[in-house]
């Protein structure tokens, strides 16, 4: 006799699913950004940023693919209720990000409303999504020593999220104190790629499409539960 494997298995697959296709996004997002429109500009060029994509060719794209990180993280669910209020919070940030542009070049007023409510909801997302990475992804429900893999991966989830800290702190760094000497090299571009990089690559191995754990033991009770002889490969 056999039987169907368990429901919460068909659930545990979708919830790394879900958080592979969070991290897949968020690693693309800048190379298919900067890449295809480079393509399609027929030179080599970056925006000032991330969000100045909204103003080209590449809008759909950029507001697209917020617009699904943001709907991902909303509907994700975590092991407690703080898990799902800052992914909850963070789905939202991510969604205001993509409806409010960043400031244009000699913008109208509502624009420039806009574009601060643009800053308040990246800052918001980028600070949400390191403490999703520092403080809530290492955490285990395992007791006593941590296994090899998870400890690994909590290696990642902390360079992931300071880096995302870094890239943070370094905006107004290279906004005040910076300014024109680094302009030409667009660094805030790379700063806002780099931090959501690494939100990616930390959301794909909480997916476990990087260091994942090793499949569990198949026990003998296990192979009679799934019609399974005990001398079976």
């Amino acid at each position: 006799m056999s039987y169907t494997q368990p429901t919460s298995d068909q659930r545990v697959i979708s919830y790394l699913t879900l958080r592979k296709a969070i991290g897949l996004i968020g690693t693309l997002l800048p190379v298919v950004l900067a890449g295809v429109y480079m393509l399609l500009a027929s030179k080599i060029i970056f925006q000032a940023s991330i969000s100045a994509y909204y103003y080209t060719s590449m809008r759909n794209v950029l507001v697209g693919a917020l617009c699904a990180i943001g709907v991902f993280l909303f509907a994700y669910r975590g092991y407690d209720w703080q898990d799902n209020l800052c992914t909850n919070a963070a789905g939202v940030f991510a969604v205001g990000v993509a409806f409010c542009p960043t400031t244009p070049p000699d913008p109208s007023p509502t624009a420039t409303v806009l574009g601060y409510l643009h800053l308040a909801f990246a800052g918001l997302l980028f600070a949400m999504l390191a403490i999703i990475a520092l403080f809530l992804f290492t955490k285990t429900d395992h007791t006593g020593a941590r296994p090899a893999k998870k400890r690994k991966r909590d290696i990642v989830y902390h360079v992931c999220g300071w880096v995302i800290v870094a890239c943070l702190l370094l905006v107004p760094v290279e906004a005040f104190v910076l300014g024109e000497a680094v302009a030409r090299y667009q660094p805030l571009f790379w700063l806002e790629a780099a931090a959501i990089v690494a939100f990616g690559v930390a959301w794909l191995v909480k997916g476990q499409a990087i260091l994942r754990d090793p499949p569990p033991a198949v026990t003998a009770q296990s192979r009679v539960l799934t019609g399974q002889g005990a001398g079976s490969p």
